[in-house]
C-alpha cells in the first residue's frame, strides 16, 4: 500500500453491480416480461451490464419500439413487480465482497449505501441478506428529491453515519457513481468487477482508484475510524 494512500473513515457502496449481483433476479424479471408480452427471453450476458443503468434502460433493452410514454411506463412498472415479486432467488454479494465488509467491521468502519434503487425494492432486498443491520446507512433512489448522479444523496449518508465527506470513499460501477461521488468531496473508485462493458475507458470517469475484485480495494487505503466524545 502506497505511503500516499488516504485515510478512510468510511465507505459507501452503490448497490446493484458493485455490492450485490442482482443481474440474475433482474434479467429473470424482463424475461418473465417478454415472455408475457409474446416475446423471447433474452440472455443474461446480453442484458447484465444494462443492469447499473436501471429500469428505464432494462426495458428499453426488451422493448426498444415502444415510445416512452404510458405504455412504456406500464412496461416499466411491470418489470419492477415481477422483480418484486423474486427479489433474492439468485442475488449474492459479489466473490470476495464478503471479506471486505468483514474487514471493514474489524476496523469500527461503518460502511453504507447509496443507491436509485427505490425504497420498496432496496430495504426488502438487504433484509433477505440479512445486510440491512449491518449497513450504517442506506440512501435509496427515492429518499431524496435529487438521485444520482446529484451530490445530495450521498451527503445525505455522510450525515447519516456522521462521517466527514472528505474522508468518505464512494465505490460504484456506473459514471454517474463517480461523478456523484466526486461532486461530493468523496474520494470514488471505480467496481470494473461490476456491470461494465470490458471495451469502455473506465479512467475517463475520474476516478481515485480502479479495482478489479472487491478486495483490491485495501491496497490503495488506509482505514481508520475517527474517535468521536459522546454528547452530553
Amino acid at each position: 500500500m502506497s505511503k500516499q494512500a488516504p485515510l478512510i473513515h468510511a465507505i459507501l457502496f452503490d448497490l446493484d453491480g458493485t455490492l450485490l449481483d442482482t443481474a440474475p433476479d433482474l434479467v429473470s424479471a424482463l424475461n418473465q416480461l417478454l415472455q408475457a408480452n409474446g416475446k423471447a427471453a433474452t440472455g443474461l450476458d446480453n442484458a447484465r451490464n444494462i443492469v447499473s443503468q436501471g429500469s428505464v434502460a432494462l426495458t428499453r433493452l426488451g422493448f426498444p419500439e415502444i415510445p416512452e410514454q404510458a405504455e412504456f411506463e406500464k412496461l416499466r412498472r411491470q418489470l419492477l413487480d415481477y422483480y418484486a415479486a423474486s427479489i433474492c432467488r439468485r442475488t449474492c454479494l459479489f466473490a470476495g465482497m464478503a471479506g471486505l465488509l468483514t474487514t471493514i467491521e474489524m476496523h469500527n468502519i461503518p460502511w453504507g449505501i447509496v443507491t436509485n434503487k427505490p425504497a420498496w425494492l432496496s430495504e426488502p432486498l438487504l433484509e433477505q441478506l440479512s445486510l440491512r443491520q449491518r449497513a450504517a446507512c442506506l440512501v435509496s433512489g427515492d429518499t431524496l428529491a435529487h438521485r444520482k448522479p446529484h451530490p445530495d444523496p450521498l451527503l445525505l449518508a455522510s450525515q447519516k453515519i456522521n462521517r466527514a465527506a472528505h474522508n468518505t470513499l464512494y465505490i460504484g460501477d456506473d459514471p454517474r457513481d463517480i461523478y456523484a461521488g466526486n461532486a461530493a468531496g468523496m474520494y470514488t473508485c471505480v467496481a470494473r468487477y461490476g456491470y461494465i462493458e470490458a471495451d469502455i475507458d473506465t479512467r475517463l470517469w475520474g476516478a481515485d482508484f480502479i479495482i478489479q475484485r472487491p478486495q483490491d480495494l485495501l491496497d490503495h487505503i488506509q482505514l481508520s475510524a475517527p474517535v468521536y466524545a459522546m454528547a452530553t
